[in-house]
């Protein structure tokens, strides 16, 4: 992006785990938004070679490596997810190699419509800098249901990871717009068009509403 060129509204996208936040994204994609997966830009910045690779090794140990030297994330998970103390610790080396990161690749975006997918968004201190905060959420009974069938997990590993997250009320708390992901497609999809509608709306006069803090139920 050109340094004449507007700077995206960027849409900070949260949910715990199991939530849908990818099938939610995946529709704001359709409607023209560039999506960056946290996630995946943490495994990036996690990648063998690198300096947070490293940083973990030396906090962890080489049990969590997986015999080509990458992170085993399933041994990861099962390290961090029992531990609140060991999950601390594995963030404080991954978040801010990848903030910094996103922070470059939003810079550089052509997109009008930036969207950060991340689990993680305010508790890492993201969400304090995008103009919206979207929360996604559903039943913890669909959460487990759902980790259990896409993560090959069994239904106590998918519990612990629900568990060891802070409850979901205290994301809705600070969103703008809540996604209420536990009905039918079609009617996650309805609310997503009507928040992207909003969304646009205001980013045609500016971005200065979407940071006053007023959250809309959708």
């Amino acid at each position: 992006m050109s340094d004449s060129s507007p700077l995206p509204l960027v849409v900070g996208l949260t949910g715990n785990i199991g939530t849908g936040k990818s099938t939610v994204t995946q529709m704001l994609s359709e409607l023209g938004a560039e999506v960056i997966d946290a996630d995946k830009v943490a495994h990036e910045m996690m990648r063998a070679g690198t300096p947070v690779h490293a940083e973990i090794i030396e906090a962890f140990g080489r049990a969590i490596l997986s015999p080509d030297g990458e992170i085993d994330r399933k041994r990861m998970g099962a390290l961090v997810f029992t531990d609140p103390t060991a999950l601390a610790r594995l963030e404080a080396l991954t978040h801010p190699a990848t903030i910094t990161a996103i922070s470059r690749r939003i810079g550089v975006s052509s997109a009008a419509v930036v969207v950060v997918e991340a689990i993680k968004l305010i508790e890492s201190g993201m969400a304090a800098v995008y103009d919206s905060v979207w929360a996604v959420t559903c039943t913890p009974e669909q959460q487990i249901r759902r980790i259990v069938a896409q993560r090959c997990l069994s239904r106590k590993e998918a519990e612990q990871r629900v568990q060891a997250q802070p409850a979901q009320a205290e994301k809705i708390a600070r969103a703008d717009v809540v996604i209420d992901n536990s009905g039918s497609l079609s009617r996650t999809r309805e609310q997503v068009h009507a928040a992207w509608e909003r969304l646009v709306a205001v980013g045609r006069e500016g971005h200065s509403e979407y940071n006053c803090g007023s959250r809309v139920q959708t």
